[in-house]
């Protein structure tokens, strides 16, 4: 257990320290920042949206504690070139689960929030979308 524990807390370090897709993007299909009052989390995603309703390209900035940013990191890295309704369907009990439960129990609201606001950002563009 200590081993695993061990890992997962390398992984979230390691993306908070070296981040994948960390850069703003401010001409993408949608922009949205999420933020995380009760700490001061704050999350920009940065969406593009290809053919097929592919999530082609996903971006982040934003600033907080290592859980919400290494969090993001993983995330972006778990969705990059899937379809927007794969993304939607993400349970966030699954994203807790690939960070290690036991290490962001007490902080779900910081390892979700990244979750929370692609899926937000993919409800902007589908609304776009519908529209005449």
């Amino acid at each position: 257990m200590a081993t695993n524990r061990q890992r997962y807390i390398d992984n979230l370090l390691e993306h908070y320290e070296s981040p994948r897709f960390r850069e703003a993007h401010p001409d993408a299909d949608v922009v949205l920042q999420g933020i995380n009052p009760g700490c001061g989390d704050v999350i920009n995603i940065y969406l593009n949206v290809g053919d097929g309703h592919i999530a082609t390209d996903i971006w982040f900035d934003g600033e907080g504690c290592t859980i919400s940013q290494g969090a993001v990191s993983i995330l972006l890295e778990m969705v990059q070139g899937r379809p927007l309704a794969e993304i939607e369907a993400i349970d966030y009990n699954e994203l807790v689960e690939k960070l290690g439960k036991h290490i962001v129990l007490t902080r779900v609201r910081c390892a979700t929030l990244g979750l929370k606001t692609l899926k937000d950002a993919i409800r902007q563009y589908n609304n776009r979308q519908s529209q005449p």
